[in-house]
């Protein structure tokens, strides 16, 4: 008989029981366990509770007769019960944690890692290549694009350029609401669902589990069907306008031309290579224009293989970073997405966007929340934390590089060359979200001071002596010198301390 193979809730396409290449068994029996410590572990978004529960309960449900569903209070406790002590194998997991869990376990064997493109042993020998340089992702990204032929023409970049940044960096079209692109893919629930969200009540109602922000109709792929009708429909129909405006910010228009993919590949219901394919498929066809395609293919092959390959290249102490020496914890209305308390504006919306809906896309996430974080001085550590808890795709490997590395600056530059922050000005100019705002992204003491504003330069003024020498921070860190109001300034922000802006 077969070993038995155990599927981690975030190991749910076809593609991890594909025999062969280090994978299971073929026909192996399948395990899988529900464990409710996880929950009690963390307070959750409510949304991503139910997406993840609701994606491992039909994923079994498909399997049938196969697998061994197991609700346990902990992993330990319904391996026991599965497996009785006889031996398992389970793909590479996705985070530090439960990689020295199953390593723990007598008679388990750790398959190598599914649902990436690039194996660890391939990056490794890459990052080698490069003694004391910097692993830059720009030139991650083109290995990659070249190791897998991917928007290639005859060894040379299709279009004739590998970024096409300059084309999709364009603020949002003057006096647009919404950016008029087809709705994206969205779900109906089902009985499974119900079963779901009717658990999540009892376990909340019973104690010992809370959760955070809601929990409306599910908005994210839970099974593959869905997940691939997701893709279709993005490829088919919100592809060709995504490149241009994925960097700007529309109130009304929270998703934008963004595909809403995330979710699905870090559930391991789709493949990243039959993504980028399908997207590339699409520019062969002249169904959507380089520059779109090329931005979403930096995005899966480039962005998300890079993040990964950095979380277990960097190592399990690289999340204590901090190198900027913040230690501010967050304060009470941001761990709540209580988005009513705040007046600013773009932070209200983009919080009110998590609070709803457990996402919101990476300009948000990178220029408004973690921007605020950094001006601040919370805890780099607590701000990943949050990170992981409240995005229906935040996992351990995709947030503590995106945070630590990029968000929050706290490796002191190992993995971006500067902090990545800005006053109210780039806000405006990418965004709607400055009109009708209390404050106004130009003035920086006062009581209309933009809290990005003053926070920027708050920040620049804090760190001086690091920034100053960072070539890329040398200008705007000598502007703090041509400020007449740099101590007034001082003394508003230290007044103003964590209290909502």
């Amino acid at each position: 008989m077969a070993t038995p193979h155990w599927l981690f809730g975030d190991q749910l396409g076809p593609h991890f029981l594909a025999p062969g290449d280090g994978g299971p068994e073929r026909g192996a029996p399948l395990v899988m366990i529900e464990a409710r410590s996880v929950f009690r572990r963390r307070r959750f978004h409510r949304a991503k509770a139910h997406l993840v529960l609701s994606a491992m309960r039909h994923r079994a449900a498909e399997l049938g007769d196969r697998v061994r569903y197991v609700r346990a209070e902990t992993y330990r406790e319904g391996l026991a019960e599965a497996l009785r002590g006889g031996p398992a194998t389970v793909c590479h997991p996705t985070s530090h944690a439960a990689l020295r869990f199953v390593r723990s376990l007598d008679g388990v064997s750790v398959l190598p890692a599914r649902g990436f493109l690039v194996p660890h042993d391939a990056f490794r020998a890459w990052a080698g290549d490069r003694p004391g340089q910097r692993l830059r992702q720009e030139d991650f990204y083109r290995w990659v694009r070249r190791e897998h032929a991917l928007l290639m023409d005859g060894g040379e970049p299709a279009g004739g350029r590998w970024n096409h940044d300059h084309a999709n960096r364009e603020p949002p079209p003057k006096g647009a609401a919404t950016l008029g692109a087809p709705a994206p893919y969205r779900p109906r629930e089902d009985g499974i669902d119900e079963e779901v969200r009717h658990d999540l009540d009892r376990w909340e109602h019973t104690g010992g589990v809370r959760f955070v922000g809601r929990d409306g109709p599910r908005l994210f792929p839970a099974t593959r069907r869905e997940a691939l009708a997701a893709l279709r429909r993005f490829v088919d129909h919100r592809l060709a306008g995504f490149g241009p405006y994925e960097d700007a910010v529309l109130a009304g228009d929270p998703v934008m031309s963004h595909s809403l993919l995330s979710s699905s590949l870090n559930l391991g219901l789709l493949a990243p290579a039959e993504c980028v394919d399908r997207a590339e498929a699409a520019w062969r066809a002249g169904r959507a224009p380089v520059n779109s395609v090329e931005g979403f293919v930096r995005q899966v092959a480039g962005w998300r293989e890079y993040v990964w390959q950095l979380y277990w290249y960097f190592g399990e102490d690289y999340r204590d970073r901090n190198a900027l020496g913040h230690r501010a914890p967050l304060p009470e209305w941001f761990l709540e997405l209580d988005a009513d308390a705040v007046t600013a504006r773009c932070l209200a919306t983009v919080l009110a966007q998590v609070r709803d809906t457990g996402w919101t896309h990476h300009i948000p996430r990178l220029m408004l929340l973690g921007s605020h974080a950094l001006q601040r001085g919370w805890d780099p550590r607590a701000v990943t934390d949050w990170f992981h808890r409240c995005f229906v795709d935040g996992y351990d490997w995709v947030m503590v590089p995106n945070v630590v590395g990029m968000s929050q600056y706290a490796d002191g530059g190992r993995m971006t060359t500067k902090p990545y922050t800005s006053g109210g000005s780039y806000v405006h100019r990418m965004s709607d979200l400055c009109g009708g705002c209390a404050y106004r992204p130009a003035e920086r003491v006062g009581e209309r001071a933009c809290p990005y504003t003053a926070g920027y330069w708050a920040f620049l003024h804090r760190h001086r002596g690091r920034l100053e020498r960072n070539p890329r921070m040398a200008r705007p860190v000598r502007g703090l010198d041509r400020l007449p109001d740099l101590e007034e300034l001082l003394r508003e922000e230290k007044r103003r301390g964590d209290a909502p802006p």
